[in-house]
This record gives C-alpha cells, sequence and structure tokens, in this order.
C-alpha cells in the first residue's frame, strides 16, 4: 500500500499534515446509513468493535508507520470488547462517527481472505455450481495492489481436541504455500473490517453480498478458493521468475 502513496494527487500538501496531530473529523454526512448498515452485520450474528480510520493517508492511531493504517481495533481488549448488543453499537457509532469497525472471527464466523481477483473467479464458479455462498465483502480498489475479497463463513468452532484447530496467525507458515497460495483463513485470534469501512488513498471496503446471506460451512468453499489462488499465483510469478510470497494473516 505505501508503494502507491506517491501516485495519489495532494500528496505532497499532505506532508505537513503528516507531522501535526490528527485534525478533528467532520461527522459522518450519511451517518444513519453507515448505523443501518453496521446493525445489520451485528443483527447477523458477527461481533463488532470499533477500529480505526484513515486521516489522509495516515492512521488515525497516530502511530508513525503504522503497519496497517485504518484496518486495526482501537483497543488491545477488542476480543472482548467485540458485540452484537444494539444499543452499544448505536453509542459506539454515534461517539465515533469515523470509525471503521472489525469483527472478530472464530466466534460466530471465519472469513477466508483471498486476492481479489482470484476471488472474482472464484465466487463465479461457485455461483455457476450452486453453492450457497454467504456474505462475501471486497476491499481496496480495481487498480489497489493489496485488494482482497473476504468470504464469510460459519466458524470451524473449538474442537475438544485443540489439534483440530490453529490460530490465525498460523495460517501464513511458509510450508503451507504450496497448498494455498495467496489464502487467509481468519479464524480464531483474527479480526477482519466489515463494511462500509474506508481505507488511506479514498479506498473502501464494500459488501459484494450482504450479511442477510446465511453463513456457508467453509469447506464447500475451500476448494474453488484454493484453486483459483493457485491459478492467481501462478500468473502473478511467472513473469517475475521468483517465488510469490506468503502474505500476513493481517
Amino acid at each position: 500500500m505505501g508503494d502507491g502513496i506517491g501516485r495519489y494527487r495532494g500528496t505532497g500538501s499532505k506532508l505537513a499534515q503528516w507531522l501535526r496531530r490528527a485534525p478533528k473529523q467532520p461527522a459522518d454526512p450519511d451517518g444513519a446509513h453507515r448505523e443501518r448498515l453496521l446493525l445489520a452485520v451485528a443483527a447477523a450474528g458477527l461481533p463488532l468493535a470499533p477500529a480505526a480510520y484513515p486521516v489522509g493517508y495516515r492512521c488515525s492511531c497516530e502511530r508513525i508507520g503504522c503497519p496497517t493504517p485504518a484496518r486495526h481495533p482501537v483497543s488491545f481488549a477488542w476480543q472482548t470488547q467485540s458485540t452484537t448488543d444494539r444499543a452499544q453499537l448505536e453509542r459506539w457509532v454515534r461517539n465515533q462517527p469515523q470509525a471503521n469497525f472489525i469483527t472478530a472471527t472464530g466466534m460466530v464466523h471465519d472469513v477466508l481472505d483471498v486476492p481479489l481477483e482470484a476471488g472474482r473467479a472464484a465466487l463465479e464458479r461457485l455461483l455457476a455450481e450452486g453453492v450457497d455462498v454467504g456474505p462475501v465483502a471486497r476491499s481496496g480498489g480495481e487498480a489497489h495492489d493489496e485488494a482482497r475479497m473476504l468470504f464469510f463463513t460459519a466458524t470451524r468452532g473449538t474442537p475438544e481436541d485443540e489439534d483440530e484447530w490453529w490460530p490465525c496467525e498460523l495460517d501464513c507458515h511458509p510450508e503451507t504455500m504450496d497448498e494455498h497460495p495467496g489464502l487467509r483463513w481468519h479464524c480464531r485470534g483474527s479480526y477482519v473490517l466489515v463494511p462500509p469501512a474506508r481505507l488511506p488513498g479514498d479506498h473502501t471496503v464494500d459488501w459484494v453480498r450482504g450479511p442477510e446471506h446465511e453463513l456457508p460451512d467453509p469447506l464447500t468453499l475451500l476448494e474453488a478458493l484454493t484453486d483459483a489462488c493457485a491459478r492467481h499465483a501462478r500468473e502473478q510469478d511467472e513473469p517475475l521468475g521468483h517465488a510469490v510470497a506468503w502474505p500476513l494473516s493481517r
């Protein structure tokens, strides 16, 4: 994401702003619509917590060199803070009108997170095969290097045998790259942004299929997603002649 900053207009004029405290942002002019969308997510059972938001090309957390600008929770206690309680969500949305929101995975749902082009190909295949695809979100723009597609599924749960599950950070081990190239499986201990959300560079996170769709078993999507990711990885790798780097899980 950082490599693309200089391509956007107005970057130079924002340099001075980066060195100062973040200006107070105006209220969302369409706050009621945003609130309805977030409450619909919570009504579908996906627990939410406030997250950072973009201030120009910076992150609202004001951390110098924030590695995930506008993509991370505000509180370190986000896992216990995450909730579907309507009253609490209304307070957060109205008191923090610029905030993005994350949903904690591994409680009710997981998220299969793939490169945008791979996600499009997989979604087309799944719908053509009559597979019940659940909610799907898109993060980033067409030319955005980190554009992703997020497939929301039922959670893998917490089996009695702890060896039968793994926390999300283990999904990115290099030895698993050949099996699931480009795929991030957000489960227990992870989170993703939920729409509507804003990212630096005027990018957004939006629904392709909304939260009204029932959460499917992740295994019903996995083959199509891994196949699409493998093809995408080959297409990206062949001109470069080197191994595809395995992405971090957040």
